[in-house]
């Protein structure tokens, strides 16, 4: 009951040091540059409110070196890798004979799945790991035998572009550890993180690959006996949400989040899983847990990571389950978490038809992105408030930027991103004109677009294509073709109240009854916060 205690509060979110030398020789030497102290080296507190009761017993006889190392494990299971290298940087300087705490500092500086080891922090890492080999004799066998194997991850001159050498050595000695010890979760996790390194960060995954099987068995050794283990939990769920079977994921995910209660990643993390099976009003509430998390992180009472990206999870969820408020304020706080980037201010006051407000935004960002979308947003606002000059000479600069911009945002193409876009507003500008069946070849060409789209979590548009060629092809008359590309669009984004509005029409139409479409529009509904008539304002 607490949790929803919490998240009713957080309905309030609608309307409103000095650094220390490394005191090890071979740290020192790992800044042998001279320069300051760099910030992940820099001290840290212990917050243990805001970290969870996942603890690794290891080699030290001081309960706060063991304490700092804790936390420097959970927030390197949730991404924060600056602030777990400090934290292990702290364990190390308050015990200065624990390998692991040195074991912990190298883990934390090296490569993880959003991001490769730089030169600077593969000297410290290497400094780091060589300290906790002077001091492994001192060491329990699992821990001097982990030391080992990570001794093959931080190379001495160690270059980036040769990263994959380095990620298969260290997969290959993790092997060994494994097979050494298969009942120790940490070390099954660890070799869980080697494996991925191995495999594609982005796009679909192939569950049926023997490597993939091999990681996804390797991770269930672990969530069998201890579910909310957060970093098993959390590959997991990155190793089965692009997969045709996102749903393996459920059990951990649904004690995720409180595995860390304060780190805004682990907040997050089971929205990933929530969104692929259309839980939306769950994802929604991880999201504000995680727009929590971040918001206390700078009272240093929490951790954060991402906070753009936990934003943008956040307003495609609530705009998947018509919750129009939060997407529209989560919104605005991109726009001013990101430094003026309006995208998604924009977009959802498209997605709810605030039109008056989008006209409101009148600077264009420069950005390529950023500046189609607002041209995007405004040619199609102007249109809808009866200016069909101006969304013409909008169309031509989203057009243009299709065109001719090499920009990318994530991992997605301005041609592509604007392509839609323009088809969109083209198929609008059509039906306004009269011209219906034009306005739906253009719809088709957006949904090929939508079709062709790059895996992402959460997509780059907190809408659908087919939201808005079903909607033309019920004006049309053609409620057939409407529900086949309705039900299409609910196999994308199960559950979404645009969709299912809309077959509800088409059905209607025809003489139907789908008593599954009925009662999964009465349970989808239940949320949303304003009327809508179609699948498109």
């Amino acid at each position: 009951m607490g949790r929803f205690v919490l998240l009713a509060n957080l309905c309030v979110y609608l309307v409103a040091c000095v650094a220390t030398q490394p005191t090890s020789s071979n740290l020192a030497a790992g800044n042998a540059s001279g320069d300051a102290t760099p910030s992940f080296q820099a001290p840290i507190d212990l917050i243990p409110t805001a970290t969870g009761s996942h603890a690794w017993e290891i080699s030290t006889q001081n309960s706060r070196a063991q304490a700092y190392f804790d936390q420097g494990m959970q927030l390197r299971w949730a991404y924060n890798m600056e602030e777990a290298a400090r934290s292990m940087a702290e364990a190390r300087r308050i015990d200065t004979d624990c390998a692991m705490c040195y074991w912990g500092e190298a883990f934390a500086l090296g490569s993880f799945l959003n991001g490769g080891m730089s030169v600077e922090k593969s000297r410290y890492a290497r400094a780091a790991i060589e300290n906790a080999v002077e001091l492994a004799d001192s060491a329990t066998p699992v821990e001097r035998d982990l030391i080992m194997a990570a001794l093959s991850r931080y190379p001495v001159d160690y270059e980036p572009a040769n990263r994959r050498v380095v990620d298969e050595a260290f997969a290959a000695q993790m092997a060994d550890v494994y097979e050494k010890y298969p009942g120790h979760h940490e070390v099954a996790t660890v070799y869980a993180v080697a494996l991925f390194m191995l495999e594609e960060r982005r796009g679909f995954r192939d569950i049926d690959d023997p490597s993939v099987v091999h990681l996804l068995d390797v991770l269930t050794g672990v969530l069998d006996e201890d579910i909310a283990h957060p970093g098993a939990c959390h590959l997991y769920i990155h190793a089965t949400e692009s997969t045709r079977d996102p749903d393996r994921a459920l059990a951990c995910a649904e004690h995720l989040s409180d595995a860390i209660p304060v780190a805004s990643h682990i907040q997050h993390m089971p929205s990933h899983t929530w969104n692929e099976v259309g839980m939306w009003r769950r994802s929604v509430e991880a999201n504000l847990l995680a727009r929590r998390s971040d918001i206390m992180a700078a009272e240093n009472l929490g951790f954060s990571y991402a906070p753009a990206h936990n934003l943008h999870m956040l307003l495609f969820a609530a705009s998947m389950d018509g919750q129009s408020a939060i997407a529209m304020q989560a919104g605005r706080d991109y726009t001013r978490v990101t430094g003026g980037n309006t995208m998604y201010e924009l977009l959802t006051l498209l997605r709810f038809g605030r039109f008056e407000e989008i006209l409101e935004v009148t600077s264009r960002p420069s950005d390529d992105i950023a500046g189609g979308y607002w041209d995007f947003a405004q040619g199609y606002a102007s249109l809808r408030e009866g200016d069909l000059q101006a969304a013409e000479e909008h169309l031509e600069s989203v057009q243009a930027l299709a065109e001719n911009s090499n920009a990318t945002f994530r991992v997605h193409s301005a041609e592509q991103l604007m392509g839609l876009s323009a088809a969109l507003l083209e198929g609008e500008i059509m039906r306004a004109r009269g011209d219906t069946e034009g306005a739906i070849d253009a719809f088709r060409r957006a949904a090929e677009l939508d079709d062709a789209q790059f895996y992402d979590e959460p997509e780059p548009i907190p809408y659908a294509a087919r939201h808005w060629l079903g909607a033309a092809l019920i004006e049309a008359g053609r409620y057939a073709e409407a529900e086949r590309e309705y039900r299409t669009e609910l196999q994308d984004h199960p559950h979404n109240v645009w969709s299912l509005m809309g077959l509800k029409v088409a059905l209607d139409a025809q003489g139907k009854t789908d008593a599954g479409v009925n009662e999964d529009l009465a349970s989808s509904t239940a949320r949303v916060d304003l009327w809508i008539p179609d699948s498109r304002f």
